[in-house]
């Protein structure tokens, strides 16, 4: 007894163990995503000519600068190039000015944006800590997710991640990687970079409507989702009553939805620039693709932060298709009754799929 005993507690310590690795290494990879451009901002702010000369020097300018700028203010000029949008044009102004835009606001506010959402989270670890399961865990499992709904996710939120990391290095890379590692790794990177996004831009594009088709039907408003923002969605040590998802869950489905939507169309005017698209179309998608895709980002930090080291259980739910059931009433609760109605709470075998059935969190297409 005593031998069966101390088996049972070593193999619980070992899975707790390794679940903390495996939190702790996502925030870790988290943080250096987001400190990687918030670093090269620092960077740029505090060095913005790349070649800068020494304390009390003076920089350098251009000479062409100089005539691309008096072509800009109407000196005329000559110019060889053919085709549907360069015949005739020597200097295209939507091109500075939609470069002014990137590496001006659209990148200093992006740094902001994203800097205060980590700092956010940040603090309110420090100060709430991981939300825990009052009384520990039931030890009964409750079937929330079927595997295909896990495949779909998994599959956008990897192609999603490997897609912000790509960007962020090509919108900040330059700030950090030029002045760090030189000329050649920072072409090599980028280059790499470019490729690998514009890639895997189409196949998330596909993730992102099959996921949106088979989980809109979950997350339509119903009432008692203005309750749960009234009392903190639970954060606050207060419960909060809750349906199969609640209005914190359906806010970020919604995010997804209108966020990936906006840089999928504009990523494929992007990656696809054959059906006639203009210069300023273009100029002006790379801007909005870059906005939606830094407010996707940002959203997605608060989301990964609470499905993993933010509250006790909920990484399980995505991972395995189950869980607790202490879990499932503390924030899920009519849900949890739902599943108890139809005899689903522990009546799944260990190493069976997951059959949420009728109250199954996402209302998938029947």
């Amino acid at each position: 007894m005593t031998r069966t005993s101390s088996s049972t507690h070593s193999t619980a310590y070992t899975r707790t163990r390794r679940r903390r690795i495996l939190l702790w290494s996502l925030a870790l990879l988290l943080i250096a995503a987001i400190g990687f451009p918030l670093g090269g901002y620092v960077y740029l702010v505090s060095k913005p000519a790349y070649a800068q000369s020494s304390a009390g020097e003076q920089q350098q300018t251009n000479p062409r600068a100089n005539y691309w700028r008096a072509v800009r203010d109407g000196t005329e000029g000559y110019t060889s190039a053919s085709g549907p949008y360069t015949t005739d044009v020597l200097i295209q102004n939507g091109g500075q000015n939609w470069r002014e835009i990137r590496n001006g606001p659209l990148v200093a506010y992006g740094a902001a944006l994203m800097g205060i959402v980590l700092a956010a989270i940040v603090i309110f670890y420090l100060v709430r800590g991981r939300v825990r399961l009052e009384g520990g865990r039931a030890g009964v499992k409750v079937p929330r997710w079927e595997l295909y709904q896990r495949v779909i996710h998994w599959f956008v939120a990897v192609t999603f991640i490997l897609l912000a990391v790509t960007g962020l290095i090509l919108l900040y890379g330059r700030a950090i990687l030029i002045p760090v590692f030189g000329l050649d790794f920072f072409a090599a990177a980028a280059s790499a970079c470019k490729t690998t996004h514009n890639l895997l831009g189409p196949l998330f594009v596909v993730g992102l409507v099959l996921m949106i088709l088979n989980f809109i039907r979950g997350n339509l408003p119903e009432p008692g989702d203005l309750q749960w923002f009234a009392k903190g969605g639970g954060m606050l040590r207060q419960h909060v009553s809750a349906g199969a998802l609640n209005a914190g869950e359906k806010v970020w489905f919604w995010v997804v939805t209108v966020m990936g939507l906006s840089v999928a169309v504009t990523g494929l005017v992007l990656d696809f620039p054959i059906f006639g698209q203009t210069r300023e179309l273009m100029q002006w998608s790379q801007i909005i693709h870059a906005i939606a895709a830094i407010i996707f980002v940002s959203g997605a930090l608060g989301h990964i932060y609470i499905g993993t080291l933010g509250m006790e259980g909920s990484f399980e739910s995505m991972a395995t298709g189950y869980v607790d059931a202490n879990w499932a009433k503390a924030h899920h609760d009519r849900w949890y009754a739902d599943m108890q109605r139809q005899g689903k709470v522990g009546a799944v075998m260990s190493g069976e799929e997951p059959s949420p059935g009728r109250g199954k969190p996402a209302g998938h297409r029947a």
